[in-house]
């Protein structure tokens, strides 16, 4: 049970740090333009050199920001949680703390899903015809594998309940 929830949590930090470096870099896209190389990130695009703040509201953009930020807000919950799985407080009992790591875990996987496919499919449709010679860069991968450290993370975590039920036998050996 504590090699699952060890594994789950190393799965769960690397992810969250990953998580953070992805959301706050400028490398998500890179493209040539006006014979210069330029970047964009969530935050910031930078051009020669000199970086400027996003200020248009586009949705899309609000969106990934938005599932990026609960994503990594959900996994650093699910660390907590994770963490205090390894301690057996008499008060909680009847709350399965390894469980509900697995749950927070699997919730920011959906989030980080979320952000990821909203970002490509617009990236895609809109941005790739406006800009020749494009493409995704270092900070959006970070993204994806991120959110398979995170998915990870919750397998590992759910497994560690799923032992635990069966050694009380409460569940199918």
């Amino acid at each position: 049970m504590y090699s699952f929830m060890g594994g789950g949590l190393f799965c769960a930090i690397v992810g969250n740090i990953l998580l953070v470096v992805s959301a706050v870099t400028d490398y998500w896209m890179q493209y040539r333009l006006s014979g210069n190389y330029a970047h964009q990130g969530l935050w910031r695009y930078c051009m020669a050199n000199k970086c400027y703040m996003q200020t248009d509201s586009i949705a899309y953009w609000n969106a990934t920001r938005a599932f990026m930020i609960l994503s990594a807000m959900s996994c650093f919950a699910g660390i907590i949680t994770g963490i205090m799985s390894f301690a057996h407080f008499s008060a909680f009992e009847r709350f399965n703390r390894s469980y509900a790591a697995g749950i927070m875990f699997f919730i920011s996987t959906f989030f980080v899903l979320l952000g990821m496919a909203i970002y490509t499919g617009v990236t895609i449709h809109f941005l790739g015809r406006r800009f020749g010679d494009w493409r995704f860069s270092w900070s959006y991968i970070l993204g994806w594998v991120a959110m398979l450290m995170t998915f990870f993370a919750g397998i590992f975590y759910i497994c560690a309940y799923r032992e635990c039920e069966c050694r009380r036998g409460n569940g199918p050996r």
